[in-house]
């Protein structure tokens, strides 16, 4: 499998962005959640810095996408492995 951000440079608002898409488009274009999906706790650490997404290719040519503990720098949280 390709990677499809190879050589692209996104910010992180952009990649939020792209990985919520795909899961919509995955999921028929919308899904329906809980509010309480949107809580403090739910969608953040102790710190209150928001949780980060990380992406892992599968060998079967899937991708697993999974929260991911926020670094401590500036940079965007997402990673893909």
């Amino acid at each position: 499998m390709t990677n499809p951000f190879d050589g692209l440079l996104m910010r992180p608002a952009d990649m939020s962005h792209v990985l919520l898409v795909a899961v919509l488009m995955h999921h028929g274009g919308s899904m329906e959640l809980p509010a309480s999906a949107f809580e403090a706790d739910a969608v953040a650490g102790p710190d209150g810095a928001w949780h980060a997404v990380a992406m892992e290719r599968q060998a079967d040519g899937t991708m697993r996408v999974f929260v991911h503990p926020r670094p401590d720098v500036d940079e965007a949280g997402v990673q893909i492995t």
